[in-house]
C-alpha cells in the first residue's frame, strides 16, 4: 500500500470531515464548512487507479501529511482538525459547532 495520501483516503477524509462533495468534469470537490462557512476544500480524482496519488490534500486541509493519514485512518476526529486549523488562525475561536 502506498504511504501517501490516495483516493481512498481522501474518501475517508472527506467523509469524517463531514464535506460536501459535489461532483465535477474530471474529479469530485470535497467542500468543508464549519459553522456555514467554508473552511477547506479538495479535489478527490476520480481515476479508477487507487493508488493515484493525493500529494495536494494536506495542504488544501492545512494539515500535515500524518494528520490527514490520521484522519483517514481514525486516530483524529473533525473536532480535533477543527482545533488544528484553529491554532493555525484560519477559523475564529469563539466558532464553535458543526
Amino acid at each position: 500500500m502506498s504511504r501517501g495520501i490516495t483516493k481512498e483516503h481522501a474518501e475517508k477524509i472527506a467523509a469524517k470531515l463531514d464535506a460536501r462533495v459535489e461532483p465535477g468534469a474530471n474529479h469530485d470537490l470535497a467542500k468543508i464548512y464549519h459553522k456555514g462557512k467554508l473552511v477547506a476544500q479538495f479535489g478527490i480524482r476520480r481515476s479508477s487507479k487507487k493508488d493515484v496519488p493525493h500529494r495536494y490534500v494536506p495542504g488544501q486541509i492545512f494539515a500535515t501529511k500524518k494528520e490527514c493519514l490520521n484522519l483517514a485512518q481514525c486516530p483524529l476526529s473533525r473536532d480535533g482538525w477543527i482545533e488544528i486549523v484553529k491554532q493555525k488562525g484560519l477559523i475564529a475561536e469563539d466558532e464553535k459547532g458543526p
